[in-house]
């Protein structure tokens, strides 16, 4: 048994046939299923079926105990295919959701299967948009891939293939834990000399962020040295960041560049130690730096001053570095 918020997913039982047939047997619940609509000796034959395979699951309602749907997991050709229906009256209520993220979770963190797909009419809006919900990758478009859904005049339809692998499930994980992480921002603070002796920083200017963006505020600083300006650095309050809120597991809180003549003399690893005051000031106790996998020197600096390295990530496509023609990123969190 799965559970979830408002849900609880069980094995099928032989006297789940009334609910069940309620909807397989409905043409607005199936018109772009490659099946239905159900007679009575099918939904039955489909139960029995159901029933004798671990991972299909009913989809119940905690507050009313009514069965309004399910969400299967099949193995086909060595991977794991993800499939479910929700009754058209519980529509629009993020059910389906909810369902297919409790049953992704058990394939990945569960059954440890390594990768996990889902396919649907190229029509069927709302079920690629559960897809996109749970965070499954659009992979392919077939043409003429299926059967025709039951409205159509054409012989065939087209299929959208959907998929995430088990690395993308943790790092969605690893977003939401460091998105939740405390902080606060009630304005920018005086900086004080930020210095270790010789090199020393110089805040050149405080921007805002933008709630409407999902941007957060950045100090933005010179690093100095001798009265010279070396490279800068900066620092990001808070986590999330960007239209899916992930832009700072990607980008990092902290960013630095050494002028080129000046690279090779540790200036960008003592630059970073002097910006744990500005994190802890807004309440921050971890951050992310993170750098392109062939950049050696910034993996360099971020070993040096001690942080720790939680993977090298996929970029996402929509993401801004993905565009720019980078593919990985080392992540690598620091404790200040």
């Amino acid at each position: 048994m799965l559970e979830t918020e408002r849900l609880i997913l069980r094995r099928y039982k032989e006297d789940d046939f009334e609910a069940i047939h309620s909807y397989a047997s409905t043409k607005e619940n199936n018109l772009y299923m490659p099946w239905g609509p159900n007679t009575e000796a099918e939904t039955r034959a489909f139960i029995k079926m159901s029933m004798e395979r671990e991972h299909h699951f009913v989809v119940i309602l905690k507050e009313t105990g009514a069965l309004i749907g399910s969400c299967n997991l099949n193995q086909r050709e060595g991977k794991a295919e993800l499939g479910w229906i929700i009754h058209r009256d519980h529509w629009k209520r993020g059910y389906g959701t909810e369902a297919a993220r409790a049953v992704l979770k058990h394939g990945f963190e569960t059954l440890n299967y390594h990768r996990i797909i889902a396919r649907c009419d190229a029509e069927n809006v709302g079920s690629y948009r559960i897809m996109e919900k749970i965070g499954m990758r659009r992979e392919a478009l077939y043409h003429d891939a299926r059967p025709p859904h039951k409205e159509s005049k054409r012989a065939y339809s087209d299929e959208l293939l959907y998929a995430m692998v088990k690395d993308e499930w943790e790092i969605q994980k690893e977003i939401a834990y460091y998105n939740a992480l405390p902080y606060k921002f009630e304005g920018f603070i005086e900086i004080p000399k930020l210095s270790d002796g010789e090199l020393y920083l110089v805040c050149e200017e405080k921007k805002p962020g933008n709630p409407e963006k999902n941007w957060v505020p950045c100090y933005w600083f010179a690093i100095c040295v001798g009265g010279e300006k070396v490279g800068n650095i900066n620092i990001r309050i808070g986590y999330g960041g960007g239209e899916k809120n992930d832009n700072l597991y990607y980008g990092g809180q902290i960013g630095y560049d050494v002028n080129e003549e000046h690279r090779g003399k540790n200036y960008a690893a003592r630059a970073c130690r002097l910006l744990p005051y500005v994190a802890r000031a807004h309440g921050m106790e971890k951050v992310l730096i993170t750098n392109n996998v062939e950049n050696y020197a910034s993996r360099r600096v971020c070993e040096k001053i001690g942080a720790r390295l939680v993977r090298v990530a996929r970029l996402p496509k929509w993401n801004d570095l993905y565009r720019d023609g980078q593919r990985f990123v080392s992540v690598f969190e620091w404790g200040v």
